[in-house]
Parts: C-alpha cells; structure tokens; sequence
C-alpha cells in the first residue's frame, strides 16, 4: 500500500515540475512578445485552486494532473477580440514569433533537464563501483574476470555499475561488438572486446545485460546458508546459518564460488569434505553432491542450499563534482541522453527493440519515480531529468497537437508564404488525435503488461 501511495505522489510531484516547466516556456516567451496570455493551467479538468493575476491571466491548478496547457488570445478560438487588444493576439504575430512560443515549451523543459542534472552531479549520486565480481559465458570469453574494474566501454567513461550498465545496452541491443576498457585487480590497464554480438536474436530485451554473463562484485552474496531443501544431499549435513569456508580444501568467500566446486567435486565421482563455521565452532563435514537435473540448465551436481539473503552493501562510488565543473559535465550527459533517446526511437521504428520496452505510460512512471526516490535526492533528480528530456522530444515530434506539430505547420507556412487552409489544419488535428490516441493505448498496454508479468 505504502508502494502504491509513494508510486502516485512521486507521479504528481514529477508531472507538476515537468508541466509546469513547459507551459512556462510557452507563458514566458509568449508574454516577451506581446502576446496575451488569458489562463496559465497545471492540469485538466476542474479548477481546485485559481487566482487572476494582475496582468490578466488567469492561474489554475486543475484536478487531472495529467498535463497543462496555456490559453493564449486568438481570433480562432470563436469568441470576439476587441479591437483594442487585435495587437495582443497569437495569430497576428508573424510566424518566426509564434515559432518561438511554440518552441519554447519544449527548450524549458531541455533547459531544465541541464539544471537537474546539474544538481545531481554537485549533491553527488552515489552507486556501486564497476567492478566485475562474476564473469561467464560471453563475458568470460572476453577475459572478465573476478576483481576487474571496467573504466571504459568505448569512448564512454564508465565510473559506476549503473553507467556502465546504460553504456553496454545499446551495443547489445544492436548486437554489436564493444571494446572495454580494463583495470586488473593487479592496477594494469588493458582492453577487452565484448563479442556482443554472441548475443542470440531470440533473446528478450530486458535479458540482453544478464546474458553477457557479467555480475557485479556488489551482488555477492556471502557463502553463508540460508536454508537446506528437504531430501537433498545437504540435509542433515548443512544447517541454516553455516558459513561455508572451504569446498573439498578450497577456499571459499561468496556463494557463487561454491557451485563449480561442488561440480568438480560431483564429476570427481566421490564425496569431499565441507568446511564451515557454526556458532563459533569450525567444522569438517563430509558430503556426497546429488545430480539434480533442471529443464533450462540440464544436470548438474547440486547440494540443495540457497543463501541467506541481507542488507545490500553500502555504496562505494560517488558521481559528484563542484558548481562549476558539473556544469560541463551536465550538459555533456544531456547531449549523451539526447542520442540514447533517438536511439531508441530509431530501433523502435526499425523493429529492433519491442514498442512495449520503449513507450512507459503513467503506471510505469509512476513506479519508477517511486524508485528513484527512494535512493535519495540525485537519483530522484536522475529520473525528473530524463523525463524532462523525454517530454522535450515528444512534444517535438511532428505530429499535430503536438509542439511539433505546430512547428511543422508554421514552417510550411514559411516556404508557402501564407498559413495552411483551415480545411488541412482540421484534418491535420485528427490525424494528430487518432495518433496521440494511439500512443496513450500503448502506453496503458504497455503499463497493464507490466502489472501482469512483473
């Protein structure tokens, strides 16, 4: 329940600031030229709250917090213009002027992606540092292994697990080769070339990281038991609470250390001595491992523990620099947002990742606002960051109703030498409403998906 009520304040905090950012863009330079603004409104729907302003406006917190818009004066909205206030109107501007009202909601929510993200980098976002604590399948045949710190993929410097994560999607989503940079346990610098391009086609986008085989050092978890399954060769042997140091002399610190031991033990074709620690006591058990055969990885020898689960382990990165030096840094990461953003859009279109991985709806921004809120501050600005980002480019789209299409409208104007018929302009608002419709019900499929198959 607490989820739920985080998940829906965090949607209308976040959706407040972004819309309330964009109908600002378009208030602020509509004022600056000369135009008269009749209501500023965050929301649709009924008015809770409104107030008149001394120039006029009429402000509206209203109660769908869905949106907003800006009521400007114009002669085609039906009701008379005096004639006193003709000069006033948005339709008597010239086009480069209404231009840049339109396009200034999106630029304020672009300027605000810079600030938050700016903000973020001198609060300091702290994360886990990007060093491998499991390397397999792919990317064990590249080298990883245990202990290495990967600085680098590509171009892109990658000072924590969370940028380096970001950094490796895109390359697997194209299922393309990258090359990494490496820093061994030992402090030498290397390269590796991550052969992503192993990765099967069948895959589903949200597996392509796990299937790289890479696991970060934070995700060991002791080699401490959690429970013995019942009938299983550890049962009787191993208790809950054993802390297992050794497997047949060899010792172990994390629980994903013991498996391919007890395999080598199991192919060994007889029974090995676990050493373990209980209750202050250090213990030598003898174990026979059991082959245990399972649908997706075929047999294995197996002793039927699972690990005891705990507290994560503190982070040990921090992304933060000074009020001058985050300032480069923040516009370099919105320009680096920018072209994962089109990326996306791009193999969305191509068919090269699926709709349902690339179009979030209210329910899924909803949860993920909650999320990054929950990590503190500069995650929480993380998050309104791309959400800004993201609102400036939809509404960028040439699509009518949109900023972008308003945009489009003006510049055939432009090139014609006078405005669009009526005739096309209504025909181009359904179109733009049949196509918003669209992407909302995707967008809601998308979110019932996600409820269903979480």
């Amino acid at each position: 329940m607490m989820t739920f009520l985080g998940s829906v304040w965090w949607l209308i905090v976040s959706l407040g600031v972004l819309v309330t950012f964009h109908e600002f863009g378009h208030y602020w330079v509509a004022r600056r030229n000369g135009v008269k603004v009749l209501r500023f409104s965050v929301g649709f729907g009924k008015a809770l709250w409104s107030r008149r302003g001394r120039d006029g406006t009429e402000y509206v917190l209203a109660a769908l917090p869905l949106g907003g818009y800006v009521k400007m004066l114009d002669e085609r909205d039906g009701a008379p213009v005096p004639p006193e206030q003709l000069s006033q109107a948005f339709n008597r501007k010239p086009v480069w002027r209404r231009m840049a009202i339109v396009a200034a909601g999106p630029a304020a929510n672009l300027i605000l992606c810079v600030a938050l993200l700016w903000g973020m980098f001198v609060i300091g976002r702290p994360d886990y540092a990007p060093v491998v604590g499991h390397a397999e399948r792919i990317a064990a045949e590249a080298g990883l292994q245990r202990g290495d710190t990967i600085e680098a993929v590509g171009d892109r410097e990658t000072p924590t697990w969370n940028e380096l994560q970001l950094a490796l999607l895109p390359a697997a989503l194209d299922r393309s080769d990258v090359e990494l940079r490496v820093r061994d346990a030992g402090g030498d610098s290397e390269r590796r070339t991550l052969a992503l391009s192993q990765l099967s086609d069948e895959l589903d986008d949200k597996q392509l990281l796990s299937a790289i085989g890479l696991a970060p050092r934070h995700a060991l978890v002791p080699a401490v038991v959690g429970r013995v399954l019942p009938d299983s060769a550890a049962w009787g042997v191993l208790a809950e609470g054993d802390r297992i140091t050794a497997v047949d002399g060899i010792r172990t610190d994390t629980f994903d250390q013991i498996g391919p031991l007890i395999q080598a033990l199991g192919d060994s074709g007889g029974s090995g001595m676990i050493e373990v620690e209980r209750d202050g006591d250090r213990l030598a058990l003898e174990i026979v491992p059991r082959l245990t055969e399972d649908p997706e990885r075929g047999e294995f020898w197996a002793l039927g523990i699972q690990p005891q689960r705990g507290d994560p382990p503190p982070r040990d990165a921090l992304q933060r620099y000074g009020p001058a030096a985050a300032v480069p840094a923040a516009l370099r990461e919105t320009a680096h947002l920018t072209g994962q953003l089109f990326g996306m859009i791009g193999r969305a279109f191509s068919g090269r990742v699926s709709v349902e991985n690339t179009v979030a709806g209210p329910i899924t921004i909803a949860r993920a606002a909650n999320a990054y809120a929950q990590q503190g501050p500069a995650w929480y600005l993380t998050i309104l960051a791309l959400l800004s980002l993201s609102l400036a480019i939809l509404n960028l789209l040439p699509i009518p109703l949109l900023d972008g299409g308003h945009l489009l409208y003006y510049l055939i104007e432009l090139v014609k030498g006078s405005p669009l018929s009526e005739r096309a302009m209504v025909a181009g608002q359904y179109v733009g409403l049949a196509l918003l419709a669209s992407l909302m019900g995707l967008a809601f499929y998308n979110d019932i998906l996600q409820l269903l198959y979480r």
